[in-house]
């Protein structure tokens, strides 16, 4: 596992050339000074002898010259993701050798284009990057609202007006940016960049398949915002010619910021058969789902049924190490989007960390440990298995989302999704039915609304 401690060879240059071209995206493209225009002719110069060589060329020295068109900024954008989609299958692909995994080719399919109504959201994100971050105001900030409204009303849309309607929501919240002590620079130009390619005509999409088989679920990764609650399962699917992938699947709710902790699964209601076989460690019978190529199970509830029960860390000793593994779709390439999906045991402990022996040790991330899971520090800390996601911040962590443990000389288990139909823990539970009953009051309410 030295791939944990090694970085790949121009990772770091690859990273500044990208801090480069987002300090020039914070004060706007139409104040391009030398030191700026310095960055962006370095970013040109990566890019000699690619296929992308002559348009980053010409897009950067029109852009420098003053001249800023939307075929321009598509390119700027192209670049940036092509430099951190490098930079994630070089981590990728160290991780890959360390764990002896192969994958299976990512196949695209044409995305059905919006046509004209692309334009519109084109136009607005032009006017960030003219405007840069730190011209922003209130008015530029909801200039993208006509063009999310356009977007959502047709299916082929739908993925660009959310993402649009996120950052639009993210820049009003900090307008004016001017004033701000410290601007979220990548995350920005993060959203921008994926915004702006997903913009252009038949942007290609991740291919998908109907496919019938059974899926086991290792584990469960829980996303809480305060207005949305997610949970993506990782797990293993088998189907009938004998294949076994690792796959991915999520469903999602929203919600208010005061509902919370073990009470969000509430938001889920539904979702019955995804939080059963959660709760209960079940296999689902898959019938007819729809996956990608990238690995995405794309959740339904009408093709699925509860199968029989299953333990996450025996099949994952049996089939995790040799099953096969998806690449990601292009907009998915980037080191901050890494989640690779692992079984650790037989690790001694560190202060924060897994010592994995051979003088490898991989920090844990316990902040994402979920309030809405029975999974706590202390049982990290106790633990003999683990299975986790290994993310990339600058280096690799360790994200728990299952731990076996002796507590009390009594061997235990530990999911993130186990209190999917409410918490097991008796503290638990009665906090979470005080926090239920204004579950209800909200519903009641809001369904008193809906009546009038």
């Amino acid at each position: 596992m030295l791939a944990l401690r090694e970085v790949p060879d121009g990772l770091h240059e690859a990273l500044a050339l990208v801090d480069g071209l987002d300090d020039a995206l914070v004060q706007g493209l139409a104040r391009i000074d030398e030191e700026r225009a310095a960055a962006l002719e370095s970013l040109a110069a990566a890019f000699a002898g690619s296929p992308l060589a002559e348009r980053v060329a010409d897009a950067v020295g029109k852009i420098i010259a003053g001249t800023v068109t939307d075929e321009h900024l598509a390119t700027l954008a192209g670049a940036r993701v092509a430099l951190l989609g490098a930079a994630h299958d070089a981590l990728l692909a160290g991780l890959d050798a360390a764990l002896g995994r192969t994958r299976a080719p990512f196949a695209a399919a044409a995305e059905s284009d919006s046509g004209q109504l692309l334009a519109g959201s084109r136009s607005w994100l032009r006017e960030l990057a003219i405007a840069g971050w730190r011209g922003v105001d209130h008015e530029l900030a909801g200039g993208a609202a006509q063009a999310v409204q356009s977007l959502l009303g047709t299916p082929g849309g739908r993925r660009l007006a959310v993402l649009l309607d996120g950052f639009s929501a993210e820049l009003r919240a900090a307008a004016p940016v001017a004033t701000l002590p410290r601007v979220p620079v990548r995350r920005w130009a993060d959203l921008w960049s994926r915004a702006l390619l997903l913009s252009q005509e038949a942007f290609p999409a991740a291919a998908a398949v109907p496919v019938d088989g059974r899926f086991v679920v290792l584990g469960v990764d829980l996303h809480e915002h305060p207005t949305v609650f997610r949970a993506q399962a990782h797990g293993l699917l088998e189907t009938a010619d004998g294949t076994v992938r690792l796959v991915r699947t999520s469903v999602a709710a929203a919600k208010v910021d005061t509902i919370s902790g073990p009470s969000a699964w509430r938001m889920l209601t539904a979702f019955p058969i995804f939080r059963g076989v959660l709760a209960e460690h079940r296999t689902v019978e898959v019938s007819g789902m729809a996956l990608t190529a990238a690995g995405d199970l794309i959740w339904d509830e009408t093709k699925a049924a509860a199968g029989e029960p299953a333990d996450p860390f025996a099949a994952a000793r049996v089939r995790l190490g040799t099953c096969s593994f998806s690449s990601a779709a292009p907009l998915d390439r980037h080191p901050g989007v890494l989640a690779e999906l692992v079984l650790l045991e037989g690790y001694g402990h560190a202060e924060g960390a897994f010592d994995l022996g051979g003088g490898v040790t991989v920090a844990l991330d316990l902040d994402r440990l979920p309030a809405a899971g029975p999974l706590t520090p202390a049982l990290v800390a106790a633990s003999t298995a683990c299975l986790g996601l290994l993310r990339w911040d600058g280096r690799w962590l360790l994200q728990p989302l299952a731990v076996q443990a002796v507590v009390r000389k009594k061997p235990v288990a530990a999911h993130t999704g186990d209190w999917a139909l409410g918490p097991t823990e008796a503290k638990a539970a009665k906090a979470e039915a005080t926090a239920g009953t204004a579950v209800d009051v909200l519903r009641e309410r809001a369904g008193r609304l809906l009546r009038k």
